[in-house]
């Protein structure tokens, strides 16, 4: 441990939780104490361990950001603007909000609390790797309440139930873990070198979902999170050099260490999948975690819109931060302007929302506001 950020990020919900280990006991506090940005963030995480602690029997608020919005309730705050954007009320921003008990009240978010409290410390990784690493480790947790909150056969999403899911994260990791020298799973790929990526994936996600309705629910966790440890064990995770160099996965050339971050993101997403069909609020992601998502998407954004699609003034925000990029043509003016949440923004990315819904504050151009909206929400494939 050092005190010049190194690895500390990673260990902050440990922090919080009072889980850390014992080599970090001293030094973690020792940094905290120096670094303003670490601390914030260490209170913060330690507030929603507050909040997450509850006495059965206690309400602890309406569910996710998501979760609120696709209910029609919970606290509501202003959203940030960029210079001439109409401010509009959307869910999030509070703490009490992101990690509300949801429809399993007190009793659920307890469970998953001390779940995540007992969850081993994150591999060491570099930063790149950090939230593939934090993602897996919140859906370890949360996998082993399946049993004390509804069957494996809990239908999530798409077709799939509990553990169709994690079945689809074998077959969804595995592109990046044989690219990076790992063996495929079982069964054995049927799908040419030259299969358009999309078939390709619908194709490899049916096959081991198949196979893993053969097995267990436990079988099926086991392999992914040995995936997953494996993953995590390659020297590109590790190493920001060795992960610098691009590679096409999924139909987009990407340095490795941004496809560890695509990983992330679609572990984050199905963990939160699991988490709202077993009646089970998910913690918030790390801020730190949560903007290295936001980034790459706003990135992928840029590039399906292209350099000559009409010029949009895109801001994010989310707690006290807020991020603006100009997507499109850079020879013109701007014609529109739009601020989304950065949670509602990831999960617009994910498939969570559709254009119409997601809360937003717009100004300009409806029509080239709206092209943004549908390419974002094109995006997905989870």
């Amino acid at each position: 441990m050092t005190d010049d950020h190194d690895g500390v990020p990673e260990l902050l919900a440990a922090w919080a939780f009072g889980a850390l280990q014992p080599a970090d006991e001293k030094a973690v506090p020792a940094h905290l104490a120096d670094c303003e940005s670490c601390a914030a963030e260490a209170e913060r995480l330690r507030e929603t361990v507050r909040l997450l602690d509850v006495s059965p029997g206690t309400s602890t608020g309406s569910g996710s950001p998501a979760t609120a919005a696709r209910n029609g309730s919970g606290a509501v705050s202003q959203n940030g603007s960029a210079a001439g954007v109409t401010d509009t009320e959307s869910p999030g921003g509070s703490v009490d909000a992101s990690v509300g008990g949801g429809p399993a009240g007190a009793d659920g978010v307890l469970a998953l609390a001390l779940a995540l409290r007992s969850r081993p410390a994150l591999p060491r990784v570099a930063a790149h790797a950090a939230p593939y690493a934090a993602a897996v480790a919140g859906l370890r947790a949360l996998l082993r309440e399946v049993d004390g909150h509804g069957p494996w056969g809990t239908p999530v999403v798409h077709d799939w139930d509990v553990r169709d899911t994690v079945g689809h994260l074998i077959a969804a990791d595995e592109q990046l873990a044989v690219r990076l020298g790992l063996q495929t799973h079982t069964p054995p790929s049927r799908t040419a070198e030259d299969t358009p990526w999309e078939e390709a994936w619908n194709t490899r996600t049916a096959d081991v979902i198949a196979y893993e309705r053969t097995r267990d629910p436990e079988e099926t966790v086991a392999a992914w999170s040995a995936r997953a440890a494996a993953l995590l064990a390659t020297p590109e995770a590790r190493d920001p050099e060795r992960a610098a160099h691009a590679t096409t996965l999924m139909g987009v050339r990407l340095p490795v260490s941004d496809h560890f971050v695509v990983r992330a993101f679609e572990t984050w997403i199905h963990t939160d999948d699991i988490g709202r069909a077993l009646g089970l609020a998910v913690p918030p992601l790390p801020d730190a975690h949560l903007w290295r998502l936001v980034r790459l998407a706003v990135r992928i954004l840029g590039m399906a819109l292209g350099p000559t699609a009409p010029p949009v003034l895109f801001a994010v925000t989310g707690g006290e931060s807020s991020t603006e990029w100009v997507l499109g043509s850079e020879d013109e003016a701007v014609r529109g302007e739009l601020v989304l949440d950065a949670v509602d923004f990831c999960l617009l990315v994910g498939g969570r929302y559709t254009p119409d819904e997601i809360p937003r504050g717009t100004a300009g151009d409806e029509a080239v506001v709206r092209d943004v909206l549908e390419r974002a929400a094109a995006l997905s494939w989870l």
